[in-house]
């Protein structure tokens, strides 16, 4: 009787165990369904948080919670069955099997991408929604027509028009694209020059009235200026166009800014002379509001570049604005067309 109760207490035993690790198994096919409605989902947030080296750096460009962002880790884990990321209260690190799938991971978003355009894209129309970043001045005139026609011809896609003369940082900005002017190239990025901007000389006419004529370039430095220090501060370079002679000029400005909206206002309430994008005061000179100095010497045309991070696919709708702003870009009022060397 008692081996009978001792082999019954057994069975309950093992039936409880077997229950509990049942109940543990289906709490966890539960949470990899939960997620498993887009692993490419899982995968993108995997990739996120190495590129940007924390949960909450991630779940901060991804505009989630940091708890999201664990759950999706988890539940990637869980459906690979190997550990991905080791962490630690203060740091955080792959292990062998995360190096492994970070690669993999990428190669199977950039060649997902391909397959939503290549299914969901009819005649190649982009889809969703592409940031873009702008210098304030060309993203609130220049280009502002360019885009709404592009948004009109493609009326499936989104854009987020974000305006900064910043330096960017694609990873932790979000940012698909920027046009930069005047900047330096990064090695790093893809960087296609689209055009350049010629840049005047200009000062109010009452201003000028009070030096008097000008005719050598050294006269310049004893004048008031604007300086526009996204480019120039104290000093400014200038060429002869038809000697191709260069010289350097030393100057003390009035008045420092960053925008050249603000510096062509101040130039025409006299404050000083300014450098500044020939398209924006194009009309001032033909208006008399401003005056050209040293017409014969000028600053270096800007150019302007479209950049974007290295990838090994890009979706349509970058592709298509990059052919938008290869076309629009040096037709617009006061660029010039760089030839192809």
């Amino acid at each position: 009787m008692c081996g009978y109760f001792y082999l019954s207490a057994g069975g309950v035993v093992a039936s409880v165990v077997v229950k509990q690790l049942y109940v543990r198994r289906m709490k966890k096919i539960k949470m990899i369904k939960a997620e498993r409605i887009d692993r490419v989902e899982l995968m993108r947030t995997f990739v996120r948080i190495v590129e940007a080296g924390s949960l909450s750096a991630a779940a901060k460009q991804m505009g989630t919670t940091q708890a999201t962002v664990s759950r999706r880790l988890q539940s990637l884990e869980a459906l690979l069955g190997v550990k991905l990321i080791m962490r630690t209260t203060h740091a955080m690190k792959l292990t062998d099997d995360g190096e492994r799938g970070y690669q993999h991971a990428k190669n199977i978003i950039d060649a997902w991408l391909a397959l939503e355009d290549g299914l969901n894209v009819t005649e190649d129309e982009p889809v969703g929604t592409l940031r873009v970043r702008a210098p304030h001045a060309f993203g609130q005139q220049q280009l502002l027509e360019p885009l709404l026609q592009f948004l009109s011809r493609y009326p499936q896609l989104s854009v987020e028009w974000l305006l900064n003369d910043k330096t960017v940082d694609f990873l932790s900005d979000n940012i698909d694209c920027a046009i930069r002017v005047g900047v330096e190239v990064d090695p790093a990025t893809v960087s296609v020059l689209l055009a350049e901007v010629p840049r005047s000389m200009v000062v109010s006419p009452a201003l000028l009235e009070q030096y008097g004529e000008l005719t050598h370039p050294e006269q310049l430095s004893a004048l008031p200026w604007i300086a526009v220090n996204t480019f120039y501060q104290h000093s400014v370079s200038l060429l002869h166009q038809q000697r191709n002679e260069p010289v350097t000029l030393n100057i003390s400005p009035r008045l420092s800014t960053d925008s050249i909206y603000v510096a062509r206002n101040a130039a025409l309430a006299g404050l000083g002379v300014a450098i500044v994008s020939s398209w924006m005061v194009e009309e001032d000179i033909a208006r008399g509001r401003l005056v050209t100095l040293l017409p014969e010497w000028h600053a270096a045309s800007l150019p302007v570049h479209l950049v974007y991070p290295w990838a090994r696919y890009y979706p349509t709708r970058l592709r298509k604005f990059l052919a938008l702003m290869k076309d629009v870009m040096p037709q617009l009022t006061g660029m010039k067309r760089v030839e192809p060397i």
